[in-house]
């Protein structure tokens, strides 16, 4: 097994320090301070897969502010934000591809629906499915978007 999660991003950091690229190196010691933070409130050292966890909610938080600036027409902002997006997509698993996922998709709808569920309850059942499959590899919120229109 290679390096982990956790020792990627120091390597990251260090090597952003030598490079003095401030703009890197902010962003990857707000995610060193994120996983730090979970750690101690959790008393023990984070798996790869908790560390994606975080990353993918630090990816999810700079997805809504960029929006939100581009809204508000502050285009500054939202470049910036979309420099700490980019730094923070290194360390996600490959992207899945939108075939990918639509297969995902598909198997997870047929194995629900076989259980007999529909509606709410379906969709609760279907995403837990795909969030173990896709976690990471996917944005969350527009597969949950494909999988309610295919619902109706």
């Amino acid at each position: 097994m290679g390096t982990s999660l956790t020792q990627q991003i120091s390597e990251a950091v260090k090597d952003a320090m030598r490079a003095r690229d401030t703009a890197r190196l902010g962003t990857l010691r707000f995610l060193q301070a994120a996983i730090k933070q979970k750690e101690v409130d959790s008393r023990q050292t984070l798996s790869d897969t908790e560390v994606t966890a975080i990353i993918e909610k630090q990816v999810k938080q700079r997805r809504e502010s960029i929006a939100a600036f581009q809204q508000a027409g502050r285009t500054e902002t939202a470049a910036q934000e979309q420099a700490e997006l980019a730094v923070l997509q290194e360390f996600l698993p490959q992207a899945a591809t939108a075939e990918e996922v639509e297969a995902a998709i598909t198997v997870a709808i047929d194995q629900v629906k076989a259980q007999g569920l529909s509606g709410g309850p379906a969709m609760g059942k279907i995403m837990g499915l795909l969030k173990a499959g896709l976690a990471g590899r996917a944005d969350m919120a527009a597969v949950s978007a494909q999988v309610k229109a295919r619902l109706m």
